[in-house]
């Protein structure tokens, strides 16, 4: 027999903590999170909690110029799959454009963990299946939030060049 109420019909889903990775390295980055930033604060389901500092990153795996990376926590009564497509309708609003793998681009969205779920559909993995190898990943969610990241992780993204480029406040 279960100590917990029964939820009520019609009752709002609980909040969910997620964290949100966010990178641009075409036009003007920076201002394209800005906006990303505040139209996630906007949208219905999803509450701002907190922003980390600007990170500048050279590209991974890609050309193209430096990226401007950060990451949002947020809570969100949003089920994972509607907040990939709001992620994805932001990308495509900001123009996103997806020519090639990795290709350069003006706005980057990425649902990094949402809650403790461990998520495996053809279009959603969560955790990110490549945040573990990314210090542009990694360094900002660690600022947000040290427990979701293992030191041996920072560890392990040592030598991949990043750099602070903005203290937190840069969303304001």
């Amino acid at each position: 027999m279960s100590t917990h109420p029964a939820p009520q019909a019609g009752a709002p889903a609980p909040a969910v903590q997620a964290w949100v990775g966010l990178g641009a390295n075409l036009g003007d980055p920076a201002a394209a999170l800005r906006q990303a930033v505040r139209a996630l604060a906007h949208t219905p389901g999803i509450r701002l909690l907190r922003t980390s500092s600007l990170y500048r990153s050279a590209p991974v795996d890609a050309g193209g110029p430096d990226y401007v990376n950060a990451v949002a926590e947020i809570a969100t009564t949003l089920a994972p799959h509607a907040l990939l497509a709001v992620l994805q309708a932001l990308e495509q609003a900001a123009g996103r454009e997806r020519p090639y793998r990795n290709a350069p681009r003006t706005l980057d969205l990425d649902l990094l963990l949402y809650g403790d779920q461990h998520i495996a559909t053809p279009d959603l993995t969560v955790p990110h299946p490549r945040m573990f190898e990314r210090a542009f990943v990694l360094r900002p969610l660690a600022e947000l939030a040290p427990q979701q990241v293992p030191p041996a992780a920072l560890q392990a993204v040592q030598d991949q060049a990043i750099g602070l480029w903005r203290p937190v406040g840069w969303a304001d």
